[in-house]
């Protein structure tokens, strides 16, 4: 074989590996049209509703919450952050005191004004998810938005708490460990911060209800005409456990937790969680 023969295939392939201005020409409008095609299905994922069905995850999470903030609040001054029912109750009693007779007890006591706090910070936060009726309640972009505000809350309210320079954790209902402006500031943005979490919740209309208050959930399950089926998966009855045994967790380990760090870094710790589910909502599959 002649020497100029064995120089053919190398011509060849250099030939094959050197690109065409054609080629480059194509490979250089499909960089700059990547971006925007990224971007537009990037917008198309966060406008999608997500589907109800597969929301079990973050709804726990949020029923986790609600026992970790209220065993935060209620260890320090005995009012709950989130159950709204108990503290309305409590301002009926201190009304009801003012027609007790001479002398009376005229006093706003410390513990109604906590209460009522609680009350207006929790009304603040669910009217704030009222946004989402606009956006779209079952959107993405809202779920992680509205999430996001509650991580804001938190962490605020995790600030308030240490630059308070108070307790954590109350002897006694006459001696609350909360008691200046600040933790009054605290109290509030927790409560908006469960009130949002609650009409979040609502809006997807799953059996984790509002993920606040169990007292709806207790009664649905104990009339769940499934409730004994214990060798088979029903959903009515397995989410309203799961729903109840996270928030059963969440004061648990709350609690703990505040025993050992005290109010303003479990609440940092809450700061965390809340990101947690707040990532989580990207995971959530779409409802096309």
């Amino acid at each position: 074989m002649s020497e100029k023969a064995l120089a053919q295939p190398v011509t060849y392939v250099e030939a094959a590996t050197t690109p065409s201005s054609e080629s480059n020409s194509l490979h250089n409008s499909d960089l700059e049209s990547s971006g925007p095609k990224s971007l537009m299905s990037l917008r198309k994922y966060l406008a999608a509703d997500v589907d109800p069905n597969w929301t079990t995850a973050p709804l726990a999470m949020y029923c986790f919450m609600t026992g970790y903030c209220n065993a935060v609040c209620f260890s320090a001054i005995f009012v709950w952050c989130g159950f709204q029912t108990g503290n309305f109750a409590q301002l009926a009693l201190a009304v009801g005191r003012l027609f007790e007779g001479a002398p009376g007890d005229l006093t706003f006591h410390k513990a109604d004004q906590q209460a009522l706090c609680s009350l207006l910070g929790f009304n603040a936060g669910a009217f704030i998810g009222r946004l989402g009726d606009r956006v779209g309640p079952h959107k993405r972009l809202w779920l992680i938005f509205g999430t996001f505000i509650q991580t804001l809350f938190t962490m605020v309210c995790a600030i308030t708490l240490w630059k308070s320079g108070q307790g954590s954790i109350a002897n006694a209902r006459d001696d609350p460990a909360w008691t200046n402006a600040l933790t009054f500031v605290a109290v509030a943005l927790m409560s908006a911060s469960l009130g949002l979490q609650g009409i979040l919740s609502k809006r997807l209309n799953r059996q984790f209800g509002t993920t606040i208050v169990l007292t709806t959930i207790w009664i649905e399950l104990m009339c769940d005409p499934k409730l004994f089926r214990i060798r088979q998966y029903v959903v009515t009855r397995d989410h309203r456990l799961i729903a109840a045994f996270s928030l059963f967790l969440g004061a648990f380990i709350g609690r703990a937790i505040l025993f050992e760090l005290g109010s303003a870094a479990t609440m940092g710790i809450g700061v965390g969680l809340r990101m947690i589910i707040t990532f989580s909502w990207f995971l959530i599959g779409a409802n096309f």
